[in-house]
């Protein structure tokens, strides 16, 4: 057989290896988060190995490679069984540090593995309280998240609207005490509700999510008046001590522009007029969420015409410790002139960054008409063309014999 034969038998052998050794590992690893006292032998013979290996060959396996067991323990074992880990560590770790040579550290090479043994017990049982080890309980809050923010992704309209949202948290956190949920009803309605919900960043985090999956629940299945009152019913129900919400809520019909527009406790939303050029606020009155029983919420009724657009927006785009709303509001109304031209594509995004208070939740939705292809540019004019040369001489011919 050649050399470059034997390569390639080599080269194959290898892969073959190569893959049933990553097989074998992403197995062994499933099968370790399953089973937890498998997990729990498997480190402990690691440990013991570490311990014997460091006893027999100590310039080559420093004890400190103790610390490995303890940290793969906290991400696959329970609190129970990290205990039984930590305390076999600590005490092969000592016995093996024991017989070391005279002016070695001992005493402090034990306190440090104690520590960082005692800082991933601690960690280990707050995940405990969720019933879940290692990392499931954040991949489980993760995805959590992620399901319930997905219902504040705006649906897909017809080719004359555009609709945008942004949300950015205070302190660029993951968590945001402002969401957005949004649903349609039928063809030709869409509902969009922009809550804020009292505290910032995570801490309000935590309440913002349970409130977007019941919020999400309620919007386009109760009537358009009855949502606004059907929230404040849910967050009474909680009983949260000095917790509220704000909401501005907006039911678009997108055959004729009209909309309904309802707000409890929230900023006024702004309408851009395409014909005349100007900015109008949208209130309505109505109290913060949660705090009476049977509150009652107004209507602000208005119609959206070609090229007309409506912005929906937390207290954290306008209001600062030292800009009161009305202030805020027309400096947002500043900003959103400038994208009149590009249609407001991009608006929201842009109006986050540029405009967001950087130390409070920030949030806002653009819902915009676009206008018609035939008020946005006029139909060419046709321009007549010129007679054929032939045509010409023949025209010219004849009035020559009439003269």
């Amino acid at each position: 057989m050649s050399s470059s034969g034997m390569m390639a038998g080599l080269r194959r052998v290898g892969l073959r290896a190569r893959s049933w050794l990553g097989r074998a590992r992403r197995g062994l690893v499933r099968r370790a988060h399953r089973s937890h006292p498998l997990a729990m032998i498997l480190l402990l013979l690691f440990t013991v190995a570490i311990c014997v290996l460091s006893w027999a060959l100590p310039a080559y396996i420093p004890t400190s490679a103790l610390i490995i067991p303890l940290l793969l323990g906290g991400l696959l074992l329970r609190f129970r069984q990290m205990l039984v880990v930590t305390l076999v560590a600590l005490v092969l770790g000592a016995y093996v540090v024991s017989g070391r040579a005279a002016g070695l550290p001992k005493v402090g090479f034990v306190v440090v593995l104690g520590l960082a043994a005692w800082i991933v017990l601690a960690g280990s049982k707050v995940r405990s309280r969720l019933g879940v080890s290692g990392t499931r309980g954040e991949s489980m809050l993760i995805d959590l998240r992620d399901l319930l923010t997905a219902q504040g992704d705006l649906p897909d309209l017809p080719p004359d609207w555009l609709a945008e949202s942004a949300i950015r948290s205070a302190g660029q956190s993951k968590f945001s005490g402002d969401f957005v949920v949004a649903a349609t009803r039928g063809d030709d309605q869409v509902e969009v509700a922009l809550v804020d919900v009292s505290g910032k960043g995570i801490d309000a985090g935590t309440r913002a999510l349970l409130l977007a999956g019941a919020f999400g629940g309620l919007l386009g299945v109760v009537p358009v008046a009855d949502f606004l009152p059907a929230a404040n019913q849910y967050l009474r129900r909680q009983d949260w001590d000095d917790d509220f919400a704000t909401v501005v809520h907006v039911a678009v019909n997108l055959s004729t522009g009209e909309f309904e527009l309802r707000t409890a406790g929230h900023p006024p939303a702004i309408q851009f007029d395409a014909w005349s050029g100007r900015w109008a606020t949208r209130d309505s009155d109505g109290p913060l969420l949660g705090l009476l029983e049977s509150p009652e919420f107004q209507v602000n009724k208005g119609q959206l015409k070609s090229g007309d657009a409506l912005f929906l927006y937390s207290d954290g785009m306008v209001e600062t410790p030292i800009r009161d709303i009305g202030r805020g509001t027309d400096r947002l109304a500043g900003h959103a002139e400038r994208l009149v031209s590009q249609g407001f594509k991009g608006a929201a995004a842009e109006l986050v960054r540029e405009i967001g208070g950087p130390g409070d939740d920030s949030a806002i939705v653009v819902i915009h008409r676009r206008a018609a292809l035939t008020e946005s540019a006029p139909p060419p004019v046709p321009v007549a063309k010129p007679a054929p040369r032939h045509r010409r001489r023949r025209r010219r011919a004849a009035l020559g014999r009439t003269s």
